[in-house]
Protein backbone atom coordinates (compact mmCIF):
# COMPACT_ATOMS: atom_id res chain seq x y z
CA UNK A 1 0.00 0.00 0.00
CA UNK A 2 1.40 3.01 -1.20
CA UNK A 3 1.75 5.97 1.44
CA UNK A 4 0.03 8.34 -1.08
CA UNK A 5 -3.22 5.90 -0.98
CA UNK A 6 -3.65 5.40 2.87
CA UNK A 7 -6.70 6.24 4.59
CA UNK A 8 -8.45 5.03 7.43
CA UNK A 9 -10.56 2.54 5.66
CA UNK A 10 -7.47 1.31 3.95
CA UNK A 11 -5.26 0.89 7.60
CA UNK A 12 -8.09 -1.15 8.88
CA UNK A 13 -8.60 -3.55 6.11
CA UNK A 14 -5.33 -4.26 5.69
CA UNK A 15 -5.22 -4.88 9.42
CA UNK A 16 -8.23 -7.58 8.65
CA UNK A 17 -5.97 -8.86 6.04
CA UNK A 18 -3.10 -9.15 8.81
CA UNK A 19 -4.92 -10.60 11.38
CA UNK A 20 -6.52 -13.35 8.92
CA UNK A 21 -2.44 -14.03 8.29
CA UNK A 22 -0.96 -13.76 11.46
CA UNK A 23 -3.93 -13.72 14.05
CA UNK A 24 -5.52 -10.83 15.27
CA UNK A 25 -3.62 -10.49 18.62
CA UNK A 26 -0.42 -10.15 16.49
CA UNK A 27 -1.60 -7.07 14.88
CA UNK A 28 -0.16 -4.34 16.18
CA UNK A 29 0.51 -0.80 14.65
CA UNK A 30 4.56 -0.82 14.11
CA UNK A 31 3.88 -4.15 12.06
CA UNK A 32 1.03 -3.03 10.32
CA UNK A 33 3.44 0.35 9.13
CA UNK A 34 6.35 -2.75 8.11
CA UNK A 35 3.55 -4.15 5.97
CA UNK A 36 1.91 -1.22 4.21
CA UNK A 37 5.80 0.61 3.87
CA UNK A 38 5.02 3.26 5.72
CA UNK A 39 6.81 4.74 9.43
CA UNK A 40 4.41 3.90 12.33
CA UNK A 41 3.97 7.39 12.51
CA UNK A 42 2.24 7.87 9.59
CA UNK A 43 -0.02 5.16 10.62
CA UNK A 44 -1.33 7.30 13.68
CA UNK A 45 -2.31 9.49 11.61
CA UNK A 46 -5.11 7.33 10.37
CA UNK A 47 -5.60 5.67 14.05
CA UNK A 48 -5.16 6.88 17.47
CA UNK A 49 -3.65 3.71 19.18
CA UNK A 50 -3.48 0.08 18.52
CA UNK A 51 -6.83 -0.14 20.66
CA UNK A 52 -8.16 1.74 17.45
CA UNK A 53 -6.93 -0.68 14.99
CA UNK A 54 -8.47 -3.32 17.06
CA UNK A 55 -11.84 -1.54 17.49
CA UNK A 56 -12.25 -1.22 13.45
CA UNK A 57 -10.76 -4.69 12.66
CA UNK A 58 -13.51 -6.10 15.01
CA UNK A 59 -16.23 -3.32 13.59
CA UNK A 60 -15.12 -4.35 9.75
CA UNK A 61 -15.41 -8.36 10.70
CA UNK A 62 -19.13 -7.65 12.42
CA UNK A 63 -20.06 -5.63 9.13
CA UNK A 64 -19.17 -8.16 7.35
CA UNK A 65 -20.50 -10.96 9.45
CA UNK A 66 -24.00 -9.21 9.56
CA UNK A 67 -23.90 -8.88 5.78
CA UNK A 68 -23.38 -12.52 5.05
CA UNK A 69 -25.93 -13.63 7.51
CA UNK A 70 -28.60 -11.34 6.13
CA UNK A 71 -28.20 -12.97 2.75
CA UNK A 72 -27.68 -16.21 3.95
CA UNK A 73 -31.37 -16.21 6.10
CA UNK A 74 -33.25 -14.20 4.12
CA UNK A 75 -36.88 -15.90 3.24
CA UNK A 76 -36.05 -18.88 5.65
CA UNK A 77 -37.14 -19.95 8.91
CA UNK A 78 -36.88 -22.63 11.49
CA UNK A 79 -34.29 -25.14 11.30
CA UNK A 80 -33.13 -23.69 7.63
CA UNK A 81 -32.67 -20.46 9.05
CA UNK A 82 -30.43 -21.79 12.16
CA UNK A 83 -28.31 -23.78 9.63
CA UNK A 84 -27.79 -20.71 7.62
CA UNK A 85 -26.88 -18.69 10.01
CA UNK A 86 -24.67 -21.46 11.46
CA UNK A 87 -23.03 -22.15 8.28
CA UNK A 88 -22.13 -18.20 7.97
CA UNK A 89 -20.25 -18.51 11.49
CA UNK A 90 -18.07 -21.08 10.22
CA UNK A 91 -17.80 -20.79 6.79
CA UNK A 92 -16.36 -17.18 7.57
CA UNK A 93 -14.35 -18.45 10.75
CA UNK A 94 -12.29 -20.64 8.40
CA UNK A 95 -11.74 -18.24 5.63
CA UNK A 96 -11.15 -15.50 7.96
CA UNK A 97 -9.60 -16.54 11.27
CA UNK A 98 -8.55 -13.26 12.87
CA UNK A 99 -11.43 -11.45 11.65
CA UNK A 100 -13.64 -13.84 13.31
CA UNK A 101 -11.22 -13.73 16.55
CA UNK A 102 -11.88 -9.90 15.77
CA UNK A 103 -15.41 -9.97 15.86
CA UNK A 104 -14.99 -11.19 19.42
CA UNK A 105 -13.40 -8.31 20.56
CA UNK A 106 -14.80 -6.19 23.47
CA UNK A 107 -16.04 -2.91 22.26
CA UNK A 108 -16.92 0.27 24.28
CA UNK A 109 -20.88 -0.03 24.74
CA UNK A 110 -21.56 3.09 22.59
CA UNK A 111 -19.56 1.19 19.84
CA UNK A 112 -21.57 -1.68 20.38
CA UNK A 113 -24.75 -0.13 20.97
CA UNK A 114 -24.32 1.28 17.26
CA UNK A 115 -22.20 -1.95 15.59
CA UNK A 116 -23.06 -4.58 13.08
CA UNK A 117 -22.94 -6.75 16.20
CA UNK A 118 -26.55 -5.52 17.00
CA UNK A 119 -27.81 -6.58 13.54
CA UNK A 120 -26.47 -9.65 13.82
CA UNK A 121 -27.83 -10.53 17.21
CA UNK A 122 -31.39 -9.10 15.78
CA UNK A 123 -31.45 -10.95 13.06
CA UNK A 124 -30.37 -13.98 15.92
CA UNK A 125 -33.31 -12.92 17.76
CA UNK A 126 -35.60 -12.88 14.58
CA UNK A 127 -34.67 -16.76 14.21
CA UNK A 128 -35.02 -17.64 17.82
CA UNK A 129 -38.39 -15.84 17.61
CA UNK A 130 -39.60 -18.79 15.07
CA UNK A 131 -38.78 -21.24 17.91
CA UNK A 132 -41.41 -19.38 19.84
CA UNK A 133 -38.57 -18.18 22.91
CA UNK A 134 -39.28 -14.86 23.93
CA UNK A 135 -37.01 -13.33 26.71
CA UNK A 136 -35.23 -14.26 28.85
CA UNK A 137 -35.10 -17.34 26.72
CA UNK A 138 -34.05 -15.43 23.85
CA UNK A 139 -30.75 -14.35 25.64
CA UNK A 140 -29.88 -17.66 26.77
CA UNK A 141 -30.24 -18.97 23.69
CA UNK A 142 -28.28 -16.40 21.43
CA UNK A 143 -25.29 -16.96 24.21
CA UNK A 144 -26.02 -20.88 23.60
CA UNK A 145 -25.73 -20.77 20.06
CA UNK A 146 -23.00 -18.06 20.41
CA UNK A 147 -21.16 -20.06 22.42
CA UNK A 148 -21.39 -23.20 20.40
CA UNK A 149 -20.67 -21.32 16.98
CA UNK A 150 -17.32 -19.97 18.27
CA UNK A 151 -16.46 -22.76 20.36
CA UNK A 152 -16.62 -25.45 17.26
CA UNK A 153 -14.74 -23.14 14.89
CA UNK A 154 -12.30 -22.01 17.10
CA UNK A 155 -11.71 -26.05 17.86
CA UNK A 156 -11.80 -26.25 14.41
CA UNK A 157 -9.34 -23.78 13.00
CA UNK A 158 -7.08 -25.15 15.91
CA UNK A 159 -6.73 -28.67 14.15
CA UNK A 160 -8.74 -30.26 17.12
CA UNK A 161 -11.40 -32.23 15.13
CA UNK A 162 -8.38 -33.44 12.83
CA UNK A 163 -7.10 -36.81 14.18
CA UNK A 164 -10.72 -38.22 15.04
CA UNK A 165 -13.53 -39.62 13.18
CA UNK A 166 -16.35 -38.73 12.64
CA UNK A 167 -15.22 -35.74 10.94
CA UNK A 168 -15.96 -31.97 11.94
CA UNK A 169 -18.32 -31.77 9.36
CA UNK A 170 -20.55 -34.94 10.38
CA UNK A 171 -20.63 -33.17 13.76
CA UNK A 172 -21.61 -29.73 13.15
CA UNK A 173 -24.70 -31.27 11.14
CA UNK A 174 -25.35 -33.38 13.89
CA UNK A 175 -24.92 -30.54 16.30
CA UNK A 176 -26.92 -28.14 14.42
CA UNK A 177 -29.77 -31.42 14.34
CA UNK A 178 -29.23 -31.39 18.30
CA UNK A 179 -29.47 -27.32 18.15
CA UNK A 180 -33.14 -27.45 16.51
CA UNK A 181 -34.27 -30.37 18.31
CA UNK A 182 -32.97 -28.06 21.92
CA UNK A 183 -34.24 -24.89 20.86
CA UNK A 184 -38.00 -26.26 20.13
CA UNK A 185 -38.28 -28.14 23.52
CA UNK A 186 -36.36 -25.42 25.38
CA UNK A 187 -37.30 -25.26 29.02
CA UNK A 188 -39.56 -22.49 30.18
CA UNK A 189 -39.14 -21.72 33.99
CA UNK A 190 -41.20 -19.11 35.44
Amino acid sequence: MARAGLSTERVIQAGAEMADEVGFEQVTPTELAKRCGVKTASLYSHVKNAHELKTGIALLALAELAELAAGAVAGLAGKDALIALANVHRDYALAHPGRFAAARFRLAPEQAATSAGVRHAEMMRAILRGYDLAEPHQTHAVRLLGSVFSGFVGLEAAGGFSHSTPGSPESWSEILDALDVLLRAWPRRK
